[in-house]
């Protein structure tokens, strides 16, 4: 076989292989869209029902009840909020870490990797007795906080690394035409570091909009957030697959386009770095 056949053979196989992995990704999203559009029959049909009218019955119950609309108030401004908690404190920390030479930065350092590996999980009981102490239990407030919190080790290590690829001269610089820290830090820095900003921005609002551990124990019938709101279509009679669905898809549109509007600067962030010279 010539080169040239090989080649061509290879590109075949990359390509199957690359269909094929889309398909593995994406058929669940698609079978969460197609429940969510079609009927109890024929959802739960054997063999599958590939070909069949959409309904749109599920996302009307969906909007019109359980209170709905405040709940999806309540994600989108706990998710915003611990957004910028996150990136505004942790771009402030990475700044010192990256730039700053202080007793047990080392510490603080490894500190912060050792804190990301902390599953969520095991916070719910400390964290729910802290927040009961200090009376901010069953509130948004909480949920920003153990949000912010939880996220911002992820965006100092990521926001660190932007500012240490930066050119230190850059800021003797600004010292040098008179600006002061402050200023070099938000005139200078923090345009530049804008991609390693977003790619943390994107994984706190993911986690802050899709967790459910935390919000379940932390709110109430009024706080909770749309995560939450899933399981109350597992009831006694049964398990509504079709509201669920609908009301799963509504969840993951947020934060698709979020994503997707955003691509640009997390392709940027997640790739700098990676070559040098």
């Amino acid at each position: 076989m010539t080169y040239k056949a090989q080649r061509k053979t290879f590109d075949i196989l990359r390509y199957v292989g690359l269909v094929i992995g889309l398909i593995v990704c994406l058929f669940p999203i698609y079978e969460m869209l197609a429940t969510s559009l079609k009927n109890e029959v024929d959802a739960f049909s054997i063999p599958p029902k590939w070909i069949f009218l959409p309904i749109f019955k599920n996302y009307v119950s969906v909007l019109t009840e359980n209170n709905f609309i405040r709940y999806f108030f309540n994600s989108i401004i706990q998710s915003i909020i611990a957004t910028f908690l996150s990136i505004g404190a942790g771009s402030l920390a990475a700044y010192a870490l990256a730039r700053r030479v202080f007793p047990g930065k080392r510490f603080f350092s490894s500190a912060t990797f050792i804190m990301r590996m902390i599953p969520p999980v095991i916070l719910v009981v400390p964290v729910f007795i802290m927040f009961r102490a200090i009376g901010i239990l069953d509130s948004l407030a909480s949920l920003i906080l153990v949000y912010g919190a939880l996220t911002m080790p992820f965006s100092i290590w990521v926001i660190t690394t932007f500012i240490q690829e930066l050119p230190l001269s850059l800021e003797e610089s600004a010292y040098i035409d008179g600006c002061s820290t402050w200023q070099t830090f938000t005139r200078i820095v923090l345009p530049l570091i804008a991609p390693g900003m977003s790619v943390a921005a994107i994984f706190t609002f993911r986690t802050a909009w899709n967790e459910f551990i935390l919000s379940l124990v932390l709110t109430n019938r009024v706080t909770r957030t749309l995560p939450v709101a899933v399981s109350l279509y597992i009831t006694d009679t049964g398990t509504e697959w079709g509201k669920i669905t609908a009301i799963a898809t509504i969840i993951a549109i947020p934060a698709f386009f979020f994503t997707f509007f955003a691509a640009k600067q997390l392709i940027t962030g997640m790739t700098a770095g990676a070559v040098k010279g």
